[in-house]
């Protein structure tokens, strides 16, 4: 899962794009649109913006283009394979960690039984 190895500014510039591609592969955008569905605690401006863009395209989640129209800057993104399924991965992540984090409290809650009755037994 690649989801795994982003920050949490890749994690919400990727978070952005995907709901403004809404299941479409490719998406024509401004860097206002992606800033305005960014939580104001990344404090992020478009120069901060492109490098995790940047960062993001290297980890293969889309092919970038920078573009304008009337002069406004515009990004068209193609999102390949790992773009498509971010959502999913991000999912199974949470749905791994639950698993993980049961498991791991009923093998405490198994311990501590198993104690208790060794505890019985020997005194």
């Amino acid at each position: 899962m690649l989801n795994e190895r982003l920050n949490q500014r890749e994690e919400a510039v990727m978070n952005a794009v995907v709901t403004l591609a809404a299941g479409r592969e490719k998406l024509l955008c401004t860097p206002q649109e992606i800033l305005a569905l960014l939580p104001p605690k990344q404090g992020m401006d478009e120069g901060t913006l492109d490098g995790v863009l940047s960062a993001l395209e290297l980890d293969g989640y889309f092919q970038l283009t920078h573009t304008e129209r009337k002069g406004e800057k515009m990004y068209v993104f193609h999102l390949l394979t790992a773009g498509l399924s971010y959502k999913r991965s991000g999912a199974q992540r949470k749905r791994s960690f639950y698993i993980r984090l049961l498991v791991t409290v009923a093998l405490a809650v198994l311990s501590f039984l198993i104690g208790i009755v060794l505890k019985l037994i020997f005194t």
